[in-house]
Formats: structure tokens, C-alpha cells, sequence
């Protein structure tokens, strides 16, 4: 049973919003630098206007004969029109006291030299105000001539209106151009974590080589680690799959002994009841020797099916070898081998592996079939190499069909017969290695049937 892995916030959906977040405080942050930036450079531009309007006017002031003259330049008003028809005040002053112009002009005392601007409101406008003083010296004294001239703010209102609907698209597009590229950079980084994931879920359930493709160096310590633990994973299953190898080994020999000096006692002794129990001797010690042989047989195909030793093979031979190897024990019990092969069915695989596979297959079909009958072996090639092999005896018991290519898996029917449940397990496991499949079917006259696909 796997456990389930607990899942946090996705990595990819984390990094994303950071970005994007980022992208629009930065949006936020260019729309008021840039709006701020543009009100301060058109109020300058409105200053630079009205304080040359001021000068021009002092610039017409003079006294003669101890009165004072201004020759209104008509300029001095009209550089101050603009699109939106903005309202332009004045007030001249001496010496604080009106001389002409709107009396309820906003003021501030200013001394004699360069201009001052402010904001003010007049008439219920806001208006942009500029104050400029001069002193003038007479005959009978100096005096301090000041002109303010405001204007309202209708055109600059505009103008910034305009400018901050620019920076408000540039910033839109800005953002979404940020979240775009969020998106790009999040998969760029992303992708050799995804990667890294599909080339570990690709592999076999044996294949435990490190990981030697480079990474970001962000995830050495993290590829670094796997590497450990697989290392470390591949060295227990090594030494789990020797042990079973040596145990079989070391326990088919011995019994192999037993058997003979049981067979010995069995000729020598009389007695029926004795008889009897040295051949259920000789019976399990053949099942068990039987099974220390697939076990054997299983831990090698374990470690050899990720690490095939393909060769171009004719599975007519193969099957025809295993065949004439087997003829004796077919004999033995009166069953006769009828094969129909193509001259060549050429396939790609292991020898060894697919010798095992079709030797516990056609092994099972001389331990069920009866006497006297026959066994028919067919060899063909369609879309793929198909072995088929088919008995006389009880066949599957279809309700267990579908479970008995499991390891010890057995049919009901298979009481009193010796073995181990690991043919099928074998074979059905060299299949999968060679990307075929195993099938079972019953015939329709009696018997089962096994269809080896590569």
C-alpha cells in the first residue's frame, strides 16, 4: 500500500503569485513615480510662463517725475493662453497698496528679486498664483513696485489627465507583459524539477542507476540525496536477490542427494506401508526442489529484466531445443509433443529469460495433461512472435484465471499435483521485459491454453 504524499502549496502556483504580485507593486510604483514626475515638470512649465508674464510687467515699470508708469504689455497676458481657455488674473501693488488689477487676488509678502508661485484657490478655482516684487528709486525715495498674475489650471488638469492615462496603459502593459514573462519563468524554472520527476517515473521498478543527467545547481543536494538512497536501495536489493539465488542454490543440492538414497531405499524395501512413504518422500522432495529452481529462476529474471542482453533470436529454435530437451520426462508419461512453427520467427531478446519462460510454460503443460495425450505447441508470426501452448487436462478454473500469474499463485484444481505457483509468475514477467503480454483461455474441448506474446 502506498501512503499518500502530503501536498503543500504548489511550488510552481507559489513562485507565480510572487512574481506577479511583484510585477504589479512595481506597476503601481512606475504609475505614480511617473504621474508625480510629469505634475512636477508641467506646474514648472506653468511657473516658467507665468513668472516671465510677472517680469514683463515690472519690466514696463518706471517712475518720471515722481509718479509711477506702467505700460501694460499686451504680451505679458496673451503668452498665458492655452487650449482650455484658462482664466488669467492680476494685481499690482506699491508698497502694499492696489494700484490695479483684482484686489482679492491672493497674496504673499515677498521681497524684491526672483519670482514665487504657490497654489491658492480664487473665486472658488484653484488657481496657480505668481508674485514678483521690484524696488524703484525716485527723487523722493524708493519704492517697491510687486506685480501677481494667477491663472487657472483647467489646461494642466487636462495635459495631466492625459499623462496619467498613458502611464496608466504603459503600466497595464507593463504588468501584463511582468505576468507573461512571470508565467515563462515559472515553467523555465520549473522544468527541470519536471523533468527530473518524468525521468524517475519512466523507469522500470529495477532500474536504481544515479541520476547523471546535469541540474540546476540548486538541486545537486537534492539529486545528490536520491542518488544516495537509490544507491543504497540497489545494494539491499542486490543482496536480497543473491540471497535467494545462494539459498536455492545451496538447497537444490542437497535435496538432489536425498532424492537419489531415497529412490535407493525405495528398491531395497518390501514393505507397502514403507513403499508409500518414501515415495511421498520422494514427491515433496521433488516439489521442493522444484521450487528452490524457480526461485532461482525468478531472482535471476528479477535482475536481469532492466538489464537485458538482447539478441536476434529464432523462437522456432528455441522452442524446438526446449522441445527434444524435454521429450524424456513427455515420454515418461505417454504424452506426445506436436509442434507447428514457422520455419523463422525472428525476435529481439534475452536467451536466458525467454529459455526459462518457455520452459516452466511447457513444464506446466506436462504436469497437467494426462496420459496418452498430446501437447500442441504453435509458433507464428503475425504482429508480434506468439507462442501458444495449449493441454489436455483440467484447464484454469475461471474464477482464479485472472490471479494466477501471481507469485505462489495456484488453481483449485492443481491439489495433489507438484509446483510451486512461480511458472506463470516466471513467464508472465519475461513477457512484460520483452513489452509483450501473457494470455490464458480454456479450450472448448478441455484443457488450457498460454499464449506467450513478444
Amino acid at each position: 500500500m502506498t501512503d499518500t504524499v502530503r501536498a503543500s502549496a504548489s511550488l510552481r502556483r507559489r513562485l507565480t503569485l510572487v512574481l506577479i504580485g511583484g510585477a504589479a507593486v512595481l506597476a503601481l510604483l512606475i504609475y505614480f513615480f511617473v504621474r508625480h514626475y510629469a505634475t512636477q515638470i508641467a506646474q514648472q512649465g506653468q511657473d516658467e510662463v507665468l513668472g516671465a508674464s510677472v517680469t514683463s510687467i515690472l519690466d514696463a515699470a518706471v517712475i518720471r517725475n515722481g509718479t509711477l508708469e506702467i505700460d501694460f504689455p499686451y504680451a505679458s497676458l496673451s503668452m498665458l493662453n492655452t487650449a482650455s481657455d484658462d482664466r488669467v488674473f492680476y494685481a499690482i501693488y506699491r508698497d502694499g497698496e492696489v494700484l490695479s488689477g483684482y484686489p482679492s487676488l491672493p497674496r504673499r509678502a515677498v521681497e524684491p528679486g526672483g519670482p514665487m508661485s504657490w497654489t491658492a484657490v480664487f473665486d472658488g478655482t484653484p488657481v496657480r498664483i505668481t508674485t514678483a516684487a521690484r524696488r524703484l528709486i525716485a527723487a523722493e525715495g524708493q519704492t517697491v513696485i510687486s506685480v501677481s498674475v494667477a491663472q487657472t489650471q483647467d489646461a494642466l488638469a487636462g495635459t495631466l489627465r492625459n499623462i496619467s492615462q498613458t502611464v496608466a496603459l504603459f503600466g497595464a502593459g507593463f504588468f501584463l507583459m511582468a505576468t507573461a514573462l512571470s508565467f515563462w519563468a515559472t515553467s523555465a524554472t520549473i522544468g527541470p524539477l519536471k523533468r527530473l520527476t518524468t525521468s524517475i517515473t519512466r523507469r522500470g521498478p529495477q532500474d536504481l542507476s544515479p541520476v547523471a543527467k546535469p541540474v540546476p545547481a540548486e538541486m545537486i543536494p537534492l539529486v545528490s540525496s536520491l542518488n544516495n538512497l537509490m544507491g543504497r536501495l540497489d545494494h539491499s536489493l542486490r543482496q536480497s536477490e543473491d540471497f535467494i539465488a545462494e539459498a536455492a542454490h545451496r538447497v537444490r543440492t542437497p535435496l538432489a542427494t536425498v532424492r537419489s538414497h531415497a529412490e535407493a531405499t525405495l528398491q531395497r524395501v518390501e514393505k507397502e506401508e514403507n513403499r508409500k512413504a518414501l515415495r511421498s518422500m520422494v514427491r515433496a522432495i521433488d516439489e521442493s526442489s522444484r521450487a528452490a529452481g524457480q526461485l532461482l529462476d525468478h531472482a535471476m529474471i528479477t535482475f536481469r529484466a532492466d538489464h537485458l542482453e538482447r539478441q536476434t533470436l529464432n523462437l522456432t529454435e528455441l522452442v524446438t531445443d526446449i522441445v527434444s530437451r524435454l521429450e524424456p520426462v513427455a515420454e515418461m508419461k505417454d504424452i506426445a509433443f506436436r509442434v507447428e512453427a514457422a520455419p523463422v520467427v525472428p525476435v529481439s531478446g534475452d536467451p536466458i529469460l525467454l529459455q526459462n519462460a518457455i520452459r516452466n510454460l511447457i513444464d506446466n503443460a506436462l504436469k497437467y495433461s494426462p496420459g496418452e495425450s498430446v501437447i500442441d505447441i504453435t509458433v507464428c508470426m503475425d504482429e508480434t512472435a506468439r507462442l501458444t501452448i495449449c493441454d489436455s487436462g483440467p484447464g484454469f478454473p475461471p474464477e482464479q484465471m485472472a490471479g494466477l500469474v501471481d507469485r505462489f499463485a495456484r488453481g483449485a484444481n492443481a491439489e495433489g499435483i507438484t509446483g510451486s505457483g512461480l511458472g506463470l509468475t516466471i513467464a508472465q514477467d519475461v513477457a512484460v521485459a520483452h513489452n509483450g503480454h501473457l494470455v490464458l483461455s480454456n479450450r472448448s474441448s478441455g484443457g488450457a491454453c498460454v499464449t506467450f506474446s513478444l
